[in-house]
């Protein structure tokens, strides 16, 4: 099993929110938060507002933690084939400077603000839905419930 730690922003202003377009080495594109992987002794507070930078071209801090999500993704439908666990980490933010890009040499091929009610009708990540999801309810245990992965939904 393989094992990620994640943090990843939820920036909604204006009943839009900030997405990115990633696109595999396949050529597949899904939306999803800014966001990825925590590097070995970082704090994923001190993360998500690099990963925001270096994904979106945009600044941003902090405004509060809305949640943790820990899934296990099966081997049959994991990129590399082999059971893995991510743990995502998810921090309200708002963006100070800056306007949305690619990634220049990444995986994100734009970023932008996305009006809220376009969500559902995306080829999207189960990221955006879970952000979305504690940025509106503010569960008090930090806990959403697992989101149904299909369809236009992607792990």
């Amino acid at each position: 099993m393989s094992f990620r730690l994640a943090a990843y922003a939820v920036c909604v202003e204006g009943g839009r929110v900030l997405l990115a377009r990633h696109v595999s080495p396949q050529g597949e594109s899904t939306w999803t938060l800014p966001g990825g992987r925590v590097e070995h002794g970082e704090d994923p507070f001190d993360a998500v507002v690099r990963e925001v930078a270096e994904e979106t071209g945009c600044d941003a801090v902090v405004e509060r933690l809305l949640g943790v999500d820990s899934r296990v993704i099966p081997a049959a439908v994991a990129r590399a084939g082999t059971e893995h666990q991510n743990i995502g980490v998810f921090y309200q933010v708002r963006m100070t400077g800056g306007r949305p890009r690619a990634e220049p040499d990444g995986e994100i091929a734009e970023s932008a603000w996305t009006p809220i009610t376009d969500v559902p009708g995306l080829r999207r990540s189960s990221l955006v839905d879970i952000g979305l999801t504690l940025a509106r309810t503010l569960p008090a245990t930090g806990h959403v419930d697992p989101v149904p992965v299909g369809g236009l939904i992607r792990h």
